[in-house]
């Protein structure tokens, strides 16, 4: 039995593996904390961006009709629900035609034109013939490739933000059945997530085809899905492994990546990562709401819960963390950093034992 399921609170937001979800309902929960990350007010109530192009100074609309492939267009016509059309977005190959689909179904949802509704999630979402996937022992470096620097970068970038269009369209559409449990603020927030990664992804391959490359010409791994797949029965794990790990490397890597393409000349990459780096943000912090509102429907205390998820499913926490973005999204350091656990441990041991010294003082000079 997986261990986690003893716990009687737990089943609330579990989905076992025939997939009706169990709704009993968890006593004694304690407040979640509050969400210091103050735009996430703004975040949820934006409307959906069309600055999905990349200008000469920014994020601006197409110059064109940004209708996308014609299998996206004719798609969007066919789901009757936010579900339906994340399954859809699952099950569509073709990359542009992933993204056009997500911004569709989106801004259909934002219109008030869809429910939540009901849907099942593929085990696997449809991928083109091209990139060729490889274990991440077998990618090699971009010397090894005779490809540039910034287009190797910006070719792992745009697979991240791929494999994170279908990770939040995954959350959306497997934890459908738990909709009453969770409300439907928790499917917007996921949905809106995934229409950001596709704008993303849009930019990334915008600026791979400006150096000549697209994506698909190089070898990827698919690590970021297997890691989707420890999480796809239990809502609680999802919000761990993927918002607080994944999307937090993001917040980590963003500033290097940045230094990177700035030594390499190219600030019109580096730009790009920026604005996506700092867009995570958002991602982040809406993660945490909902691991904190989770935690609080089950009972469980936040930050014991988050280090028994990660360690159950074997996810590693590699620094080095950037701390202010991390704070600045609301993650606590205790939960993801071992040495600053331990040292304010130490120090909470020695405010201890001075206490401790006090009161014996104090008995000493009562007597």
């Amino acid at each position: 039995m997986h261990p986690l399921r003893r716990l009687p609170a737990l089943p609330l937001l579990l989905l076992p593996h025939g997939s009706t979800p169990r709704r009993i309902l968890a006593t004694g929960a304690s407040a979640a904390s509050p969400l210091p990350w103050p735009g996430l007010h703004a975040w949820r109530r934006a409307s959906p961006s069309d600055l999905r192009s990349w200008g000469p100074h920014g994020p601006c609309a197409p110059d064109t009709d940004d209708t996308g492939p014609p299998e996206a267009c004719a798609a969007a016509g066919n789901g009757s629900s936010l579900a339906e059309m994340g399954a859809l977005v699952l099950s569509t190959a073709d990359p542009l035609a992933k993204a056009q689909l997500t911004h569709a179904a989106f801004s259909q949802w934002a219109t008030g034109g869809l429910p939540v509704g009901l849907a099942r999630a593929p085990d696997h979402p449809a991928r083109p013939d091209k990139p060729l996937v490889v274990t991440q022992k077998e990618i090699t470096t971009h010397k090894a490739m005779g490809v540039p620097l910034n287009a190797y970068m910006l070719h792992n970038l745009a697979h991240v933000e791929l494999n994170a269009i279908d990770l939040a369209w995954d959350t959306v559409v497997r934890f459908s059945p738990l909709q009453d449990t969770l409300g439907d603020g928790f499917f917007a927030d996921f949905a809106r997530v995934a229409d950001d990664e596709s704008r993303h992804f849009r930019w990334y391959s915008q600026r791979l085809a400006e150096l000549g490359f697209r994506y698909g010409d190089m070898p990827v791994h698919n690590l970021l899905w297997r890691e989707c797949a420890k999480s796809s029965t239990d809502v609680s794990a999802r919000m761990a492994v993927i918002p607080l790990v994944q999307e937090a490397r993001g917040l980590d890597a963003g500033p290097r990546l940045v230094q990177k393409l700035l030594g390499f000349a190219d600030h019109r990459s580096a730009d790009i990562v920026a604005k996506v780096a700092e867009e995570e943000l958002a991602h982040v912090s809406v993660g945490l709401f909902w691991f904190l509102k989770v935690c609080q429907m089950m009972g469980r205390v936040p930050g014991a819960t988050f280090r028994d998820l990660i360690k159950e499913h074997g996810v590693v926490m590699k620094g080095p963390f950037n701390y202010p973005s991390r704070d600045e999204a609301g993650i606590p350091r205790e939960w993801y950093d071992e040495n600053f656990k331990h040292e304010a441990a130490s120090k909470l041991s020695e405010v201890h034992d001075r206490l401790a010294c006090v009161v014996e003082m104090e008995k000493e000079n009562a007597s």
